[in-house]
């Protein structure tokens, strides 16, 4: 990635060298900015308490060498005309998959761990603590809901599947103590943290953190994105402690994912009857992309590999291609199988090569950083015999916004030991289109407000909602309230196939 000059410039403090060539100049400017920070580094580290030192020395040693990737990337990683079609076999179609014999199951499930990716908070939804714990169906949050599904597996073929969560210095703490309340049931649980990066001042390139203490300035700090897992998985010995027990495969996804449950035909394509004979090592779950899902990265051949394609790696003459359905038609779930020892290998050989994704972003203070973070989806193509398995949009139901969550709450689905499955009474596979205002019902408790109960939704289509809007009980509704008006909806009202809009009470008669 190219910056201005002039940052660089600004790192070169006293150099009075200029050397003939801009390339050299560069490479200069480039190589201060990187002993420079390795210094601030240094002086952050002796202000650490000594038994934590050795831990922090080993993550600044990684944070310093994705710094020095970061400094080296010069334009896109991906040359548009050297994108291949995708071979043949390159993305499996789920429906013919097999399913495995009931008494094979067990042996096969001995052989998984479940790693869910719980490092986020749910401040975007104005809730405190980590996302997990957020109620999504029936009082039952993202983690109840997981170790419902986990447990429902090991009692149903007398397994042992463990869940493995992956938390931030955000959410370890908070987590440590809502998981305490699982230990009656039959899920192992373990968990592990990822890194936690200095943020980079955007003018410097120096961090903003005075010492190692993160509470002290949390907003200092922050996680590097999931792509961090096979590192820190690596790290915390729990790789190693699941390899000796036998097991070849983790199944990684989202934890606000709902559709993300362990699917025994895929398990069978890598451990089961249908196992290739040459290991698969790694998986990535795609589905059909809509016109909702444009921005999602998809899959490419690319230099011989299969590897994902990100909308920031995408030259800027090329988006609208990229957003085409007909060109490229499958997007990332973040659903991924990956074989255990071949995460130990790219980890021990040092081949992990992801694509570094720069996240600008201004402090409360006013302050412009820099985050410097990875997607674990972009390690597919440092492993060998990669595939992509085009799965049913259930399989991807992720909780971002309010929006999601009344789905999820609604009549369209129906729970089942700790899974949604959409209602047998819907006609169509499909979810319907739900566009809540941000202003009104952008975080959870006005949401929740704002609903005496959530509508019934079997056969809608689209619903869009704008403004100062309250739902009474009952009903299916399109609204949209202009900017400064009010619409209350009484108890009871049905609105069908119609708009409304502007200043207006409905009253009962």
């Amino acid at each position: 990635m190219s910056r201005p000059i002039d940052i660089l410039l600004k790192r070169v403090r006293g150099h009075q060298r200029v050397p003939s060539d801009s390339k050299e100049f560069l490479e200069v400017t480039k190589r201060d900015a990187l002993r420079l920070l390795e210094n601030d580094l240094d002086q952050l580290l002796l202000s650490a308490l000594p038994e934590r030192r050795a831990s922090l020395q080993q993550e600044m040693a990684r944070f310093v060498d994705l710094f020095g990737r970061f400094l080296q990337e010069e334009g896109p990683s991906i040359d548009w005309d050297k994108i291949q079609k995708l071979p043949e076999n390159a993305v499996m179609d789920y429906s013919k998959l097999k399913s495995p014999n009931n008494d094979k199951v067990q042996m096969m499930l001995d052989k998984l761990v479940v790693v869910k990716l719980n490092g986020g908070l749910g401040t975007s939804m104005g809730c405190h603590g980590p996302k997990s714990v957020i109620p999504v169906r029936s009082d039952l949050t993202f983690l109840d809901l997981t170790v419902q599904q986990i447990e429902h597996l090991n009692k149903t073929y007398n397994a042992n599947v463990p869940l493995v969560l992956m938390n931030s210095f955000n959410t370890d703490e908070d987590t440590e103590k809502i998981i305490r309340k699982y230990k009656g049931f039959r899920v192992q649980i373990y968990t592990f943290n990822q890194s936690c990066f200095p943020r980079i001042c955007r003018e410097s390139f120096l961090p903003i953190a005075k010492d190692c203490n993160v509470e002290k300035d949390i907003e200092a700090w922050y996680p590097p994105g999931h792509g961090d897992f096979y590192d820190t998985f690596r790290n915390s010995d729990l790789l190693k402690q699941f390899i000796d027990e036998g097991r070849e495969y983790c199944f990684l996804s989202n934890i606000d994912n709902l559709g993300a449950t362990v699917d025994l035909n895929i398990l069978n394509k890598l451990v089961g009857e249908e196992c290739l004979d040459k290991p698969v090592e790694f998986v990535m779950e795609v589905t059909d992309k809509t016109r909702a899902d444009v921005k999602g990265g998809t899959l490419i051949q690319y230099e011989n590999k299969l590897r994902l394609l990100e909308i920031a790696q995408v030259p800027k003459e090329r988006v609208d291609e990229f957003k085409s359905v007909k060109t490229f038609k499958f997007f990332n779930t973040n659903n991924i199988w990956a074989k255990l020892d071949a995460i130990d290998r790219v980890c021990r050989h040092h081949t992990l090569n992801m694509e570094i994704i720069v996240n600008n972003k201004t402090l409360e203070n006013g302050l412009r950083v820099v985050q410097l973070e990875t997607a674990v989806g972009a390690a597919m193509k440092c492993f060998d015999g990669s595939i992509g398995i085009n799965v049913p949009r259930s399989r991807f139901l992720p909780v971002k916004k309010t929006s999601d969550l009344f789905l999820v709450m609604s009549n369209l689905y129906n729970l089942k030991n700790g899974s949604l499955v959409m209602s047998p009474q819907r006609m169509f596979p499909t979810t319907p289109l739900v566009k809540l205002g941000e202003n009104h019902f952008g975080k959870v408790k006005e949401f929740l407000g704002r609903f005496a109960n959530i509508p019934d939704i079997i056969e809608l289509d689209h619903l869009t909602v704008s403004g100062d809007v309250t739902f009474g009980r009952g009903g299916t509704v399109i609204i949209i309230a202009n900017h400064g008006d009010r619409i209350d909806i009484p108890a009871g009202a049905i609105l069908e196939n119609k708009i409304v809009s502007g200043n207006m009470r409905i009253l009962d008669h």
